[in-house]
């Protein structure tokens, strides 16, 4: 039988310690299956109820079984398992490691865990199991075990059924993620030591008696998911064509049939990995000369997977794509940039050339998985220096560009503050707090900051898969960037007076979350003298560009002395405006001074040559800034004209 040739050949060894198989493991779970049930059972929280305990017990016992060959733990591979088998010991802490895990409470922001989910199998429709009953004495075992915690259950039926010592229990605790094993063994000694009841018929889920569930209502269902099943055949029949087009001859095969790129791009040896010295000399510096990190990496399954989802998603998918980003498969294999065990998740990064994809599964199953889609195509050396690797609770972690030599996370509303280093670990930077999304006053914002050979740049979340790039200066001008006036260049933002020009106005970033955009620049345009001689109040304009090219977002806001936030004045989308193709920008507010007067305030960019006023307000000046008295709720339209004669209008 496999179960004696299992028992009576060694393990294969490994460095690390003896390696267990898939069939030294099956062998182990067919032979002892009974007592691997028993322990789940009895591990189980009880308030599930019996008969969703047994299923439930069965179920985690039947995923026990590894997919690899599995290194068996240390402390395992020297306590005594059924004699001594370490493929016994191995299905062993995996059920009780899966049994502890269903007894966790569902959190609100985390993904659940496979084993806290209803088992899919094993089911049996029509009937109610559950094990037979038993005496008082093991009537009263049960009460007294479904009062403890999940980890002093595991202690008394790794004490009592398997008849481990303390120290092997509290190696096999720990090993199964048990946070403190001492205090569940001290809780378990509070319990009365009737182990010998653990054997008994009433604690076996192999032996159960059946009884049948609700028949009306069992009937009731039956009927209506016939009624439903015929409405279902007369809508297909009257709405279908004759021909759909997908028969094995027709010109629409199956997907991938017979297609050898498709194929090619659903097989994880066909991955491109790139070398992890090749951004040093490739004339491209982007995403294509990644190279492919992460502890998963050759994790075969995983990455059959992640293809497989990307190209074709079932409905308990969840996918995203930022906007126009195609979200169909790879047209041939990928680039693999990352696969690996982050917070919790299996992640798995790739590159097409035109777009990242991520997919993530929790790490106890693929229920619950999720495909985001980002489109970066012309990326640079700036443009690819991040992506986003896990959201947790509020938390961002990032995996960086191979060529970032340090991290560090700052708030952008709070520029003197400085920024805090951060670790990177194989390019992953550890958990930073994403930027506020609470409604209600914006306190901070907290942005990235990466160093490489050409300098700082900062990077900011906005709800995607890669992080827009921060950037201040005049529109067009090409430089290292100064203090973000009116005539300095274009540049990362990382200067001591940009952080300043940036601080007023980072909390309006919320208004471009989730919509692709590429890179954030902040220009200050102009300063402006208040009527009531209370100082200058500066104009500043925002300009959101997309990676798909449309969609760029235009914010005119208005900071006046002492503020701690700039006021939009005026926004507008697919406009030139204070971009690199049409720099010029005017726009106005209606402002109310200390003593009660209202006045229009217009102010345009350093090569306006003069404004004027009509409709409810009225009033022209040479220059590029406008100061006129006007009434509360005055509405007024503004014009513009260039040093060049041509005119600009008002940002609305």
């Amino acid at each position: 039988m496999p179960s004696q040739d299992a028992a009576h050949h060694p393990a294969p060894s490994s460095p690390a310690g003896p390696v267990v198989d898939v069939e030294r493991a099956e062998a182990a779970l067919t032979e002892h299956y009974p007592r691997l049930v028993r322990i789940a059972y009895l591990v189980l929280p009880a308030g599930t109820g019996r008969g969703r305990r047994v299923l439930t017990a069965h179920s985690l016992t039947q995923r026990a079984l590894p997919r690899t060959r599995v290194p068996a733990p240390a402390p395992l591979s020297r306590s005594a398992g059924r004699d001594g088998d370490p493929g016994y010991a191995l299905v062993r802490l995996r059920v009780v490691r899966t049994a502890l895990e269903a007894g966790l409470p569902l959190r609100r922001r985390a993904w659940p865990k496979r084993a806290q989910l209803p088992p899919l199998l094993p089911q049996v429709w029509g009937l109610k199991l559950f094990p037979h009953p038993g005496g008082a004495d093991g009537l009263a075992l049960d009460q007294r075990l479904a009062v403890l915690s999940g980890p002093a259950r595991a202690a008394c039926v790794l004490r009592g059924l398997e008849r481990l010592p303390d120290g092997d229990v509290r190696a096999v605790l720990a090993a199964a993620g048990v946070a403190d094993p001492d205090a569940a063994l001290a809780e378990a000694d509070r319990a009365p030591a009737a182990y010998h009841l653990l054997d008994s018929p009433e604690f076996d889920p192999c032996a159960l008696q059946a009884r049948p569930t609700d028949l009306l209502r069992r009937r009731r269902h039956l009927n209506a998911v016939l009624v439903a099943g015929a409405a279902l055949a007369v809508c297909g029949a009257l709405l279908g064509p004759a021909g759909d087009g997908r028969g094995p001859d027709a010109a629409a095969a199956p997907p991938y049939a017979r297609n050898p790129a498709a194929r090619a791009a659903l097989d994880p040896g066909e991955l491109t990995r790139v070398s992890p010295t090749a951004w040093k000399t490739s004339a491209r510096v982007d995403f294509s000369v990644w190279p492919a990190r992460g502890g998963l990496t050759g994790d075969t399954a995983l990455l059959r997977r992640a293809l497989a989802v990307w190209a074709r998603p079932d409905g308990s998918v969840q996918v995203s794509a930022t906007p126009g980003t195609p979200s169909g498969g790879p047209a041939g294999p990928p680039q693999l940039l990352y696969a690996g065990a982050v917070d919790g998740a299996r992640v798995v990064i790739l590159h097409d050339g035109l777009r990242i994809a991520r997919y993530a599964e929790p790490a106890d199953g693929t229920r619950g998985a999720v495909l985001d889609l980002a489109r970066v195509d012309g990326a640079d050396r700036a443009g690819a220096s991040a992506v986003v690797l896990s959201r947790t609770d509020g938390d961002v972690r990032y995996l960086t560009a191979p060529w970032v030599r340090g991290a560090g996370a700052r708030d952008l509303r709070a520029p003197g503050s400085g920024a805090t280093d951060l670790t990177l670990t194989d390019g992953v930077t550890p958990p930073l707090v994403g930027p506020a999304l609470e409604p209600g006053p914006c306190a901070s914002w907290n942005v990235l900051q990466l160093t490489d050979g050409t300098g700082a740049r900062l990077v900011t979340d906005l709800g995607e898969l890669v992080p827009a790039r921060l950037t201040a200066g005049r529109p067009g001008a090409t430089g290292t960037g100064g203090a973000g006036g009116a005539g300095s260049a274009t540049g990362a933002a990382s200067g001591a007076e940009v952080l300043r020009t940036w601080a007023p106005f980072a909390c309006s970033l919320s208004a471009v979350r989730s919509a692709g955009v590429r890179s954030v620049n902040a220009w200050a345009f102009a300063e402006q003298p208040l009527p009531d001689a209370s100082g200058s109040a500066a104009w500043v304009c925002t300009r959101a560009e997309t990676w798909r090219g449309g969609g760029a977002r235009v914010l005119a806001q208005f900071h006046t002395p002492g503020g701690r936030f700039g006021a939009v004045t005026a926004e507008a989308e697919d406009v030139p405006a204070c971009g690199a193709r049409r720099p010029q920008v005017l726009a106005g507010v209606l402002w109310k001074s200390a003593a009660g007067a209202w006045y229009l305030l217009a102010a345009g960019s350093p090569d306006v040559a003069s404004v004027g006023a009509t409709g409810g307000a009225e009033g022209t000046a040479r220059g590029h800034l406008l100061t006129v008295r006007a009434e509360r709720g005055a509405r007024a339209d503004l014009k513009g004209t260039l040093e060049d004669g041509r005119s600009i209008s008002g940002l609305r």
